[in-house]
């Protein structure tokens, strides 16, 4: 499994990057796994040396550009050919690498995930996700959760489809129970896209919609997937990352609350499209880039999107 890292994506690049590399294969001892990392290699090199990173576990490819957090991703991805994601994305379209992350610029890898590799055949949007921790210690899927603001009734039908099968292959959840996020639990509550999206899941065959879920059911165990919009979804996963953040203000320390630590999941894969793209938050430190090498080597394993593929052209035969 080849995997790219883009090395200059973060607020604390790249050395976080480089701790959390040597921090997976301290934690791992795969001879499967090889890592691509992009960017300048005199700001990397030092930081591989420090951390006494085997030679025969990476492949340093140079950049000479950065895609700042801040930069328009199209304009950026056009204008900075050499950029470590331009080039990240060049690997992973023309098959050097497997599946790519980064904790840069988000925009910019939605944009290298659309038209680089392109969507599944047959997803009419593609979709991000975030782990919900559930409070009986299993673990909830959210999406979409921000790419995805404005969404039509079909495309919230293919999400579930798509949460289904990373909740079953990825999180290890057995025949997951779908949820539409809403206002009210009967069929027939909510505004025009819940209400035209209800019956579309109710009648697919291809998930375990269990019916609507309301906002004091996010956290419990009643559904597995939670689907909505992404403008919803968004302010969702804020509230759940202000749980950690709280409760480490207030020198609690929970088992539970600890669980909203989003460095324990890494980043949210690109469901979708082609090839793994995972996307981390800009304040990622190691522990989430170990975590991110860990979710690509399991979607990698699992042929999670191939999955996806075959479950969307399942629900459209």
């Amino acid at each position: 499994m080849n995997i790219g890292i883009d090395m200059m994506g973060g607020d604390y690049a790249p050395l976080e990057a480089v701790k959390g590399i040597a921090r997976y294969f301290s934690e791992n001892q795969r001879e499967d796994v090889h890592l691509f990392l992009f960017g300048n290699a005199d700001a990397i090199t030092p930081h591989i040396t420090s951390y006494n990173i085997s030679d025969a576990k990476i492949t340093l490819v140079p950049t000479t550009q950065v895609i700042d957090m801040h930069e328009h991703p199209t304009k950026a991805l056009k204008e900075k050919t050499d950029s470590s994601i331009a080039i990240g994305f060049k690997y992973l379209a023309t098959g050097k690498i497997d599946a790519i992350m980064s904790a840069g610029n988000t925009g910019a890898m939605l944009v290298g995930a659309m038209f680089s590799i392109r969507p599944v055949e047959g997803v009419l949007r593609p979709t991000i996700s975030s782990i919900i921790p559930q409070q009986n210690g299993g673990t909830g899927l959210l999406l979409d959760v921000g790419i995805n603001s404005d969404c039509k009734p079909e495309q919230l039908n293919q999400f579930a489809i798509m949460g289904s099968v990373f909740s079953e292959n990825i999180l290890g959840v057995k025949n997951p129970k779908v949820g539409l996020m809403n206002v009210g639990e009967e069929e027939g509550k909510g505004n025009l896209l819940m209400q035209a999206t209800y019956p579309l899941l109710k009648e697919n065959e291809v998930i375990n919609f269990i019916g609507n879920v309301e906002g004091r059911d996010i956290f419990s165990d009643k559904a597995d997937v939670m689907v909505c919009d992404g403008f919803t979804g968004n302010i969702i996963l804020k509230l759940a990352e202000s749980l950690y953040d709280i409760a480490k203000e207030q020198n609690i320390d929970n088992d539970y609350f600890n669980r909203f630590n989003f460095e324990l999941y890494g980043g949210t894969p690109v469901l979708g499209v082609e090839k793994p793209v995972i996307i981390g938050h800009g304040i990622s430190h190691e522990t989430a880039f170990s975590s991110m090498i860990d979710e690509a080597v399991k979607m990698l394993q699992t042929d999670v999107l191939g999955k996806v593929k075959e479950a969307i052209r399942q629900a459209g035969s």
